[in-house]
């Protein structure tokens, strides 16, 4: 369940084996995806943030490698909903929540995947406009 997008093959949003997907990917193939990327380390601490959550958030491609995505670049995740939900899985989160983003700016209702296993040391949350 792919789609290809400037030569790229690109997985899709509700793939089934989308983390590990994900993890053949460097981080400047995500610009093409048609939804957001952050591949954070266990702490949150951000790998790769692709175009689309630049867009999304109108932070004008600022630079958030090494930021902590709840704390710093988006606190209105560091919560039970969110944030706490990485802290707390044993062997694999695969969760997906209608959510409402707040930070910056203007609400925007979004789908987010929450991406985990315990086996790597990536942990993924993949945004989705809401249509």
């Amino acid at each position: 369940m792919y789609f290809y997008k400037n030569n790229l093959m690109v997985p899709q949003f509700k793939q089934e084996d989308l983390f590990e997907a994900l993890e053949q990917y460097d981080a400047k193939d995500f610009n093409d995806f048609d939804y957001g990327v952050v591949r954070m380390d266990r702490s949150g601490k951000i790998r790769a943030y692709n175009n689309y959550n630049s867009e999304l958030a109108a932070d004008a491609n600022k630079d958030v490698i090494g930021q902590n995505f709840f704390t710093q670049v988006a606190p209105c995740t560091n919560n039970f909903m969110v944030a706490e939900k990485y802290s707390q899985f044993e062997k694999e989160l695969d969760e997906t929540l209608d959510y409402i983003l707040t930070y910056r700016v203007k609400p925007a209702p979004v789908t987010l995947r929450m991406l985990a296993k315990s086996s790597s040391e990536n942990q993924y949350l993949i945004i989705r406009l809401k249509n």
